[in-house]
């Protein structure tokens, strides 16, 4: 009701200019789900971690090359600092941890995981001693009772060490994502937004492609199979250019309450593909445990947005 009510008013203040921004959420809502697919494909037949160096390094180009182009001003000595702390967070730990993780874990499920960011960021308010609602605690136990029926269906898979592993890359995925999200709140500058994006991920680019050649973890390009190649090529054009440009003109263009369905919805696309494409489980547990969670998430959405 409350997204309703949002919808309303938004509605009536701008007739004439909800188009684009609304088929900008669409955009972000389908094909960020997607990227889980498209991840899990790549995964299966090179390291992961050189699939995120690659994908990052075309992405990076591909908002570098524009804005030197553009001769836009390069970031002062305070925006670098920004840049450089947001790429490890977001892109070498966040980005580089999930896709790894789904090496090991469905798709469906490294999407949930990486859903539950925001519990991670009332968690971290409880430990600063910050003040805390209700309604985010309300929220973090509910999403949590949803976590514990997804991974009902996930008990035995735990035996497995591999198994175990995926998801310890993906949560910590999660625990990055929400730090990130606390250190741009505290530490805003008015650099841009799309250009700072291609150097986080440049930078993340070279500092893993440097790790996986000293550990000698890397294979060569040529020996890189065809699948793999569109999947990078998938994740460069629709993970990191397109819908980053479409997120963040939606968050410029509409109220948070509705600009943040996404993340509601990226869940439910990535469990959907893997199913039809992978053959990955989609139960009853899975599917009323993923409901659960998210409903948790709004609850905890609502409370951090209205604080």
């Amino acid at each position: 009701m409350a997204y309703f009510s949002v919808f309303q008013k938004y509605i009536k203040r701008q007739k004439n200019a909800i188009g684009l921004p609304f088929l900008a959420l669409i955009w972000i809502s389908f094909f960020w789900g997607t990227t889980w697919i498209a991840s899990k494909e790549g995964v299966k037949h090179m390291p992961p971690m050189q699939l995120v160096a690659l994908r990052q390094l075309f992405g990076g180009l591909c908002y570098l090359l524009y804005f030197v182009y553009k001769k836009h001003p390069w970031p002062n000595k305070r925006q670098w600092r920004n840049i450089f702390v947001l790429s490890v967070l977001n892109f070498m730990l966040s980005n580089g941890l999930s896709t790894w993780g789904v090496k090991y874990i469905s798709s469906g499920l490294g999407a949930i995981i990486g859903s539950i960011f925001p519990l991670w960021i009332v968690i971290i308010s409880l430990f600063r001693g910050q003040k805390t609602s209700w309604r985010a605690i309300a929220g973090l136990v509910i999403a949590f009772g949803g976590i514990c029926v997804i991974f009902y269906d996930y008990l035995n898979d735990f035996l497995e060490p591999a198994f175990r592993f995926g998801i310890l890359l993906s949560v910590i995925a999660t625990f990055t994502w929400a730090l990130s999200s606390i250190y741009i709140k505290e530490n805003k500058t008015n650099f841009n937004p799309y250009f700072s994006l291609g150097l986080q991920m440049l930078i993340s680019s070279f500092v893993i492609s440097s790790v996986i050649i000293c550990n000698d973890s890397a294979i060569a390009l040529t020996a890189i199979s065809a699948i793999s190649w569109w999947s990078i090529a998938y994740l460069v054009i629709f993970g990191s250019v397109l819908t980053f440009i479409a997120f963040i003109y939606a968050l410029e263009h509409l109220p948070t309450e509705i600009s943040s369905l996404y993340a509601y919805i990226n869940p439910m696309v990535a469990l959907f593909f893997g199913y039809i494409l992978f053959n990955e489980p989609l139960t009853v547990p899975i599917v009323l445990g993923g409901i659960i969670t998210i409903i948790g998430l709004y609850v905890v959405n609502r409370a951090i947005k209205k604080k």
